[in-house]
């Protein structure tokens, strides 16, 4: 199995940059606001000769009050880094040394994991006013990286090298012998319990779910196994009317939920049963039969309704 990087910090200091870097590829929304990143992902990447299993994570910066949407998301975070072999604690050095960054190093030196302190945002050969001040987390000298230039990776890799855990790197990984997985997404209005139906199907609290609508803005791929098949299930923000669509990161989380229906084999509609059928529903089966994919249609929500017609 490939080394599990985490990467933990504040929100907007570039976590989904670099995880999108290690990556090759744009799987994370990128923006300049904060808190984008809710639910945790990953993702297959390779640094130099080195395959990872790397993991985007949200904020920890408020754990403070129980059932709020931060504290629900920083749970979700925790869970993530319980299974990295290494953290990546990324700062923004611009920014410089924040009581944020000491709160959450304070949270990451609980789990015992190894850490690499990453400070990002270090473009050409001058480092930010403040840069050591970054030493007074306790997580040794950061490694200067600019993560929208790949200035820096050739010492995030030796850090990597020296964790302690070993590394596979690209020639041990055999790529013939892994099976294709069938890719289902799973799509449909805000708050029809998407994101709930994949906790189901997995037997695991994967996703951030509540009764906020809106709460998954990008596409979460998950590995999972049923029978013996591998499946990738993508959990999908909610799609509105193009008409409603006025916020510029609810275009992008749209544009993301419109892909994962192209590249998937089988898409799962869901719809609200407490909700009457509507064209948007149609709308989006509509989208799925022109893109040419298996489309199955999930009524949610079914206990809710009191009159039920065979």
């Amino acid at each position: 199995m490939p080394l599990t990087l985490a990467i933990a910090g504040r929100p907007n200091v570039g976590k989904s940059t670099l995880f999108n870097r290690l990556i090759g590829k744009r799987m994370a929304l990128v923006s300049d606001v904060p808190g984008v990143t809710r639910d945790w992902r990953e993702g297959e990447g390779r640094l130099f000769d080195l395959d990872l299993r790397v993991f985007d994570t949200a904020g920890l910066e408020d754990k403070r009050a129980k059932g709020s949407l931060a504290a629900r998301t920083a749970v979700q975070t925790t869970r993530a880094l319980a299974q990295a072999d290494v953290i990546a604690l990324m700062v923004d050095a611009r920014a410089g040394l924040t009581p944020g960054d000491k709160a959450i190093a304070r949270e990451i030196r609980k789990t015992g994991k190894p850490v690499m302190l990453v400070a990002n945002k270090c473009e050409g050969t001058y480092l930010p006013a403040g840069f050591d001040d970054f030493a007074a987390l306790g997580f040794g000298e950061p490694i200067a990286v600019s993560a929208s230039h790949g200035e820096g990776l050739a010492e995030l890799y030796e850090a990597i090298k020296d964790s302690g855990f070993k590394v596979q790197d690209s020639a041990e990984k055999n790529e013939s012998s892994e099976p294709q997985s069938l890719h289902i997404a799973i799509v449909g209005r805000p708050n029809a319990g998407k994101s709930t139906l994949i906790n189901r199907l997995i037997g695991e609290e994967r996703m951030l779910t509540g009764p906020e609508p809106g709460l998954t803005r990008d596409a979460i791929h998950i590995g999972w196994e049923y029978k013996g098949k591998p499946m990738r299930l993508v959990d999908t923000a909610g799609l509105r009317r193009r008409a409603r669509i006025e916020d510029a990161l609810e275009k992008m989380s749209a544009a993301e939920s419109l892909r994962a229906i192209r590249l998937a084999h089988v898409v799962i509609l869901v719809i609200d049963a407490a909700q009457p059928f509507d064209k948007q529903d149609l709308a989006i089966a509509r989208h799925v039969a022109e893109e040419g994919r298996a489309l199955v249609v999930a009524v949610n929500k079914w206990d809710a309704v009191k009159e039920k017609r065979a």
